[in-house]
């Protein structure tokens, strides 16, 4: 499934968020593509093992091993506690929380803040800084 970008709303000048799609249009521990401002993201919602609710993490869509516009295709896993994806090309695992290529210390993904708004999913207008 592909979901493209919805309407912007605009809370402030400086908090611009971008509305995807419903959070029942998400499968759990399956990823989306979300096209923001022209960018390609992966928004995928993970179940959250042990606690209640689930948890959303969205991510550059760019594999930076390939090439590809292919990680909303990839399998979710974890390590740990910890929230990974594997790249569906060439398997590198990429930590959700914090985009760090688990077996490759200084490759990084692009993260996006992720907030449910009247049962609607919705994403910072742009990447934010790194986690950590």
């Amino acid at each position: 499934m592909t979901v493209t970008e919805g309407r912007t709303a605009t809370t402030s000048a400086s908090d611009e968020w971008v509305d995807v799609c419903p959070l029942d249009a998400l499968t759990p521990d399956r990823g989306v593509a979300a096209l923001v401002h022209g960018r390609a993201v992966a928004v995928f919602r993970c179940q959250a093992h042990g606690r209640p609710g689930d948890e959303l993490y969205a991510v550059d869509n760019l594999d930076p091993f390939s090439g590809a516009s292919v990680l909303s295709r990839g399998i979710v896993g974890s390590l740990g506690e910890r929230p990974t994806l594997a790249s569906p090309v060439h398997k590198q695992r990429f930590d959700l929380a914090t985009g760090e290529a688990v077996d490759h210390p200084g490759v990084r993904l692009d993260l996006w803040a992720v907030r449910i708004v009247a049962d609607r999913v919705q994403l910072s207008s742009g990447p934010i800084p790194p986690v950590g």
